[in-house]
């Protein structure tokens, strides 16, 4: 049948940064950017990264299931760690088994294609994937990169069979050194160059070139695509459209009003919005640049009417909380520096031990419940906490659960980077209760009886050592 896309999701952050607030703050300095404040980028919480919203978008795509993957690749330029397996960890938070193949990939903007197109040409032999791709990239406040970009994830998962809601047809990729833009391993920002070099060298001529061999590998011609996949400018993508002989109104939603460009996850974001809302043999042309180029396509099947993920980009689009103060937004990614008096002056040590002892209940949030009496419990313990009885403990997976406010309280005197701490008694729908920190509460909205999902985020920073510390925290329930 041929290898192809079974499901996808995504994760896109709950704060939207209006693009006026940014222009407001910085166009003293270059009054053209006022032209670009338009629309709105979405931003990390402070508790969020290119890992947290991997394990969100990937949770979207597989919906509580547990396939059976042989491999999981993760694709970012933005990942917190540099010598630690990012994908390893996103493996353990989904509770995988620890027999699946981690890969992780960077370097480029087209790294999350080139693994994409890496997998399907594996072919249908290879066994299940699941392809993640996420970024939470920064750019020099007052720059035209602080307006464009936005934090997004999406992942799709890969295999064969009836059950493929778009079938691989082919693809090309071409690796050529044309350096539109590029960051040094030292720097925390990128450098850009001319723009116009970018669209005539890069855009113009090496795109055309991989679109051509990727259509010759699938056996189509131009006119046979019904939807273009391009993650850049909109004028740039028309005139692709007029040179490769594509329909104008095939270009697709670029999605940069509203969330902004999520770097080498945005081709993969922009074709989980095209599947929310595809036909039946309609065929799709997905484009990755960065350094060369990646084009994919795919068909969709009558698969397509079955499979949805829980929110998806519409449903995430949809769901948003407006941050006006720029201020807060440069704190949340380290831009600034705050003065958060003594309260915030404790060390943050990670007991590397202890964690790795501990590490389900930490990363995959599995407790216990009792096979006597039912009751379930976090930690996972030898005695139950109700009946009492030993060793009746079995594995269970509180991520997944659904649960709601027992109390809770708004802490302003406790430290916190985005005032005040919330924590409090949360009780979960088959039984038990935990004190927890809440996220993703405006001051105020918290109320007892709130519904709430579990959500993977960091807890604390190691500053002094660099180690970044990750466990669950309730959200809002929301609902698109």
């Amino acid at each position: 049948m041929g290898a192809g896309i079974l499901g996808w999701g995504a994760y896109i952050p709950l704060l939207r940064l209006p693009r006026e607030r940014i222009v407001e703050h910085t166009a003293w300095l270059n009054p053209g950017l006022r032209a670009q404040g338009r629309g709105e980028r979405a931003i990390c919480n402070w508790d969020e990264d290119a890992l947290t919203m991997a394990v969100e978008a990937a949770r979207d795509c597989l919906q509580g299931r547990r396939p059976t993957l042989a491999e999981l690749q993760l694709a970012s330029t933005t990942l917190p760690f540099a010598d630690r397996s990012n994908a390893g960890m996103l493996a353990a938070a989904l509770d995988l088994d620890e027999s699946v193949a981690t890969l992780e990939s960077g370097g480029s903007l087209r790294c999350a294609t080139s693994s994409l197109l890496s997998r399907l040409r594996a072919g249908a032999g290879a066994g299940e994937c699941l392809v993640v791709a996420s970024e939470h990239r920064l750019a020099r406040p007052g720059s035209g990169g602080e307006l464009r970009y936005g934090d997004a994830a999406t992942a799709l998962h890969l295999g064969d069979g009836d059950d493929v809601v778009a079938r691989f047809l082919g693809g090309a990729t071409m690796a050529r050194d044309l350096v539109d833009h590029y960051r040094a391993s030292d720097s925390r920002y990128d450098y850009a160059l001319e723009e116009r070099w970018i669209r005539d060298e890069g855009y113009f001529k090496l795109v055309p070139e991989v679109c051509t061999q990727a259509l010759a590998d699938a056996g189509l011609e131009a006119a046979d695509v019904d939807t273009l996949v391009f993650p850049g400018p909109v004028r740039v993508g028309q005139a692709l459209c007029r040179r490769l002989g594509i329909e104008a109104d095939a270009l697709a939603d670029d999605l940069a009003g509203r969330c902004g460009h999520a770097g080498s996850a945005h081709p993969l974001l922009m074709l989980a919005h095209v599947l929310e809302q595809a036909r039946p043999e309609q065929v799709i042309l997905v484009l990755g640049f960065g350094q060369g180029a990646d084009a994919l396509l795919f068909r969709v099947t009558e698969a397509i009417a079955a499979r949805r993920p829980a929110l998806g980009v519409h449903g995430h689009l949809a769901l948003r909380r407006e941050e006006t103060h720029y201020l807060r937004y440069l704190s949340f990614t380290g831009q600034i520096g705050i003065d958060w008096g003594a309260r915030a002056e404790h060390d943050k040590r990670t007991a590397q031990s202890t964690a790795f002892r501990k590490r389900r209940a930490v990363t995959a949030f599995v407790g216990g419940r009792c096979s006597a009496c039912g009751t379930a419990q976090f930690p996972r313990t030898r005695a139950c906490v109700h009946c009492g009885a030993i060793d009746t403990q079995e594995e269970h997976r509180f991520a997944d659960s659904r649960a709601k406010v027992k109390s809770y309280t708004e802490d302003w005197q406790a430290h916190s980077p985005a005032p005040p701490l919330m924590y409090g008694s949360v009780s979960f729908a088959e039984g038990g209760s935990l004190m927890m920190e809440f996220t993703d509460f405006a001051p105020g909205e918290i109320a007892v009886g709130t519904p709430l999902r579990m959500v993977f985020r960091i807890k604390d920073v190691d500053e002094k050592r660099g180690f970044t510390r990750y466990f669950w925290k309730p959200a809002p329930a929301r609902s698109a």
